[in-house]
């Protein structure tokens, strides 16, 4: 899967992430202050509560679950330099999207740890208060996603803020708009070439990018659903099941054919599958539990 894919095969136009062959679905986190990590996620990130439980909150839009938040008190917090999260990136429908949260950021203190250009998408970067990284972005038309040998050519640019902001004038950030979804999941990992194998040789997915330490791979076209990264993580083990933090992805994958093929490499792979009332579970190389569910 690390050879040059067709990375123009998508229709010019906003992405259709409906019609990528695996797409995130929603992501599990464990957490140690669950009142207060769920209203930052309501609050300042725009999420519905959808599932409300003494020890459970499920948020998202439109009826639709985005992230599961598990309570577990006794969670040993999470260690920056552990496999694991690096950030989550919530794919708005629009720049003017973008733009609204921005304004609503600034007018209301939130503290932002980043924001780039990365010339196929325009993004800011900020955390929740148990540290998990978030990034909040949107996409650029596909036809404006620069190709180099193959590959995507992606980079950290100064971000246009004035300009954002300007693009989402005329109206106010009223919560996470319908059609916003997880785009993709960037983690941490221990070392890139075990990444790289799993992630595109058993999951399928294709390399989109390499940049310095980190490798993008994508579905469909897309520039990534999935990204690893070592640049705190590099040879990490493990992630232990007592940290907070990460506890589980869902791929939703489009066609029963291909998520029976991911099964089969997957056994040819050495990688134990589990069943579940939801999907499929396999664990990459980090432990990190990975559902694999029809779309």
């Amino acid at each position: 899967m690390s050879n040059p894919v067709d990375l123009k095969s998508a229709a010019p136009g906003m992405f259709d992430m409906e019609a990528a062959p695996m797409r995130i679905g929603h992501v599990q986190l464990r957490v140690r202050n669950l009142v207060l990590v769920a209203a930052f996620y309501r609050n300042v990130i725009g999420l519905t509560p959808i599932e409300e439980r003494p020890n459970r909150v499920s948020l998202g839009i439109g009826g639709a679950v985005l992230l599961d938040l598990v309570a577990d008190p006794h969670a040993v917090p999470d260690d920056r330099r552990a496999a694991g999260l690096f950030h989550t990136a919530f794919l708005l429908p629009d720049r003017a999207d973008l733009g609204r949260w921005l304004k609503f950021a600034a007018n209301e203190g939130i503290e932002l740890q980043g924001a780039a250009d990365h010339r196929v998408s325009e993004a800011v970067y900020l955390a929740d208060p148990e540290g998990n990284g978030i990034e909040i972005y949107s996409d650029r038309p596909v036809e404006e996603w620069p190709v180099v040998g193959g590959r995507f050519d992606m980079g950290n640019e100064r971000l246009d803020t004035p300009g954002l902001i300007d693009a989402g004038s005329g109206a106010e950030w009223a919560g996470m708009p319908v059609g916003s979804r997880i785009g993709h999941m960037h983690l941490q990992v221990g070392d890139l070439s075990v990444a790289e194998p799993f992630y595109g040789d058993v999951l399928g997915f294709d390399v989109t990018c390499r940049y310095r330490g980190a490798t993008f791979l994508g579905a469909g076209g897309y520039h990534h659903q999935v990204a690893a990264n070592i640049w705190n993580s590099s040879g990490a083990g493990p992630r232990s099941a007592a940290m907070s933090g990460l506890a589980g992805i869902e791929i939703v994958v489009l066609d029963a054919t291909v998520r029976a093929a991911i099964e089969d490499r997957a056994r040819q792979a050495g990688y134990p599958l589990e069943r579940s009332a939801g999907g499929t579970v396999l664990r990459d190389p980090w432990g990190i539990a990975l559902t694999l569910v029809d779309g």
